[in-house]
């Protein structure tokens, strides 16, 4: 059993905290924050807490620290984390840049230590539909993969609304989708487009489009939203031999694989100023319809396989390329959002 502490007890801090108590491979050493009112919280459901982030980095109980804080606090505190020997969990994103990420993956590498980052959605059964279809290509491969999250609240209204501190919706929510999506589609992104949205706010992005072109030639749409009353779905996927979707994360997934490509007689549709044969619904000569299962997940097989690398049993899941590939996207993402171009890479 590796032991954990975790500095920043805000939403996600807290939720490790709770999922650290009911792991099978890791025990809650304590928490600290620097705000006394949820350091009271955590000594209410009867956590530990640690005097000063020093005293938390100095127990040599404690095997693996995570870092919970706003993003622009991400770099220092990992690194002294890592300098004080310890492994390391990093809420993401990891890093506002690519050089602060190689800063401290050198730190990690010089101590001997696993840094990771908590891309937790990869653990999303909405994904986990997508990678499963892809898979076992039983509607071919991917040509066009469109990923969405849509609310309506606007932005929150915490540090995450503020530039100063890594806010706005790309490093928020985007994170995650462009993980999913490079994880979904292992190809060098050639092209990017962003087009970012200030509908509810002008400090930082409330949300935002981003083109991905891959090099063979698929394609991928990445959107955040948080003015959208009628939300559009979370993942649609066009591939060589079928098309699916997935309307919300609590829907199964919606498979029409192609059986046969041609039909004899079409009959024609009317439409209200005329007919269409182009346009007109496949049969089940030709298409079959069908539901997956929503795939069984577990969140705490993220504590398992970092205690397993830890111990030198498995690589880890979140691996440092990955994570680097997802920062340069985001890098180029935002200067095509603030240039109004698009950018030409080899990601």
């Amino acid at each position: 059993m590796k032991k954990i502490a975790i500095i920043g007890y805000g939403g996600q801090g807290a939720w490790h905290a709770e999922h650290s108590i009911h792991s099978d491979v890791v025990s809650l050493a304590g928490i600290y924050d620097i705000s006394a009112a949820r350091c009271d919280a955590a000594r209410g459901r009867g956590v530990r807490v640690y005097s000063s982030r020093e005293e938390l980095l100095s127990d040599p109980g404690v095997n693996i620290v995570v870092c919970a804080t706003p993003n622009d606090s991400h770099k220092e505190i990992v690194i002294s984390a890592l300098r004080a020997g310890k492994h390391v969990i990093c809420e993401k994103p990891v890093a506002l840049s690519v050089p602060d990420f190689d800063d401290m993956c050198r730190e990690a590498e010089a101590a001997g230590r696993l840094l990771t980052v908590h891309q937790n959605r990869r653990w999303d059964v909405d994904y986990l539909a997508m990678r499963s279809l892809l898979r076992t290509g039983e509607i071919g491969e991917a040509v066009n993969i469109e990923s969405r999250i849509h609310g309506s609240r606007g932005i929150p209204s915490d540090w995450r609304c503020k530039a100063e501190h890594g806010g706005g919706m790309i490093y928020d929510w985007g994170v995650h989708l462009i993980d999913q999506i490079l994880q979904l589609i292992p190809e060098k992104v050639t092209h990017i487009y962003c087009e970012m949205t200030h509908i509810t706010t002008k400090e930082v992005d409330d949300g935002f489009n981003l083109h991905l072109t891959f090099e063979s030639g698929k394609r991928a749409t990445v959107e955040v939203g948080t003015y959208n009353f009628l939300p559009l779905p979370r993942f649609y996927m066009q591939a060589t031999d079928g098309t699916a979707v997935i309307d919300d994360w609590q829907k199964n997934c919606r498979v029409a694989r192609l059986t046969a490509w041609c039909e004899r007689d079409v009959l024609p549709v009317q439409t209200a100023a005329g007919i269409t044969k182009t346009m007109a619904p496949r049969d089940s000569l030709t298409l079959n319809t069908y539901e997956c299962p929503r795939p069984t997940s577990d969140v705490h097989d993220f504590y398992r396989n970092f205690t397993s690398a830890i111990d030198g049993k498995c690589d880890m899941a979140i691996k440092p390329n990955e994570v680097r590939r997802v920062l340069s996207v985001i890098e180029a993402a935002i200067a095509s959002g603030e240039s109004k171009n698009a950018i030409f890479a080899n990601i």
